[in-house]
């Protein structure tokens, strides 16, 4: 069992503000789970445009932050030598069950379903409190970073 803090997210994931969607990992089994959690608040910039006077977050983000925490999985899984690339490759049965708002605090479960490197299937969930907001299976990529010559 392991948590990991924003600095420790930002030294494994290469996104940033405002793209960074990952707060806090609260759970990591290596090769199995991991539980992590993003706090939506009312300043995120997507709420600017979606949709003004009735902010909602947009399932694509849901899921890229489903990603980014699957990816978190993948990089630790892989040990502190490796210097592993995680690209989004897929995501399968992607189903919305409730709006996403400010105030929301997301809590993503994510589970490896299969591993056939380079390829890791997961199937994820997000949660409001014990409410199912969304799920899928996404499949990832995960190699190892090449030098550019």
């Amino acid at each position: 069992m392991s948590v990991m803090e924003q600095a420790e997210i930002q030294a494994l994931l290469p996104h940033r503000y405002p793209f960074l969607l990952v707060d806090r990992v609260l759970e990591l089994d290596p090769d199995r789970r991991v539980v992590g959690i993003k706090n939506v608040t009312v300043n995120e910039p997507f709420f600017q445009g979606h949709f003004p006077g009735r902010p909602v977050m947009p399932g694509v983000l849901i899921l890229e932050a489903m990603a980014q925490v699957g990816g978190l999985l993948a990089f630790k899984s892989l040990g502190p030598a490796s210097r592993p690339v995680v690209y989004l490759t897929g995501v399968d049965g992607a189903k919305f069950r409730k709006p996403v708002v400010p105030g929301d605090r997301l809590r993503f479960e994510i589970d490896v379903v299969k591993k056939r490197p380079p390829f890791w299937k997961m199937q994820g969930k997000a949660f409001d409190e014990a409410e199912l907001v969304c799920e899928a299976e996404v499949t990832a990529m995960v190699t190892e970073e090449k030098e550019m010559t």
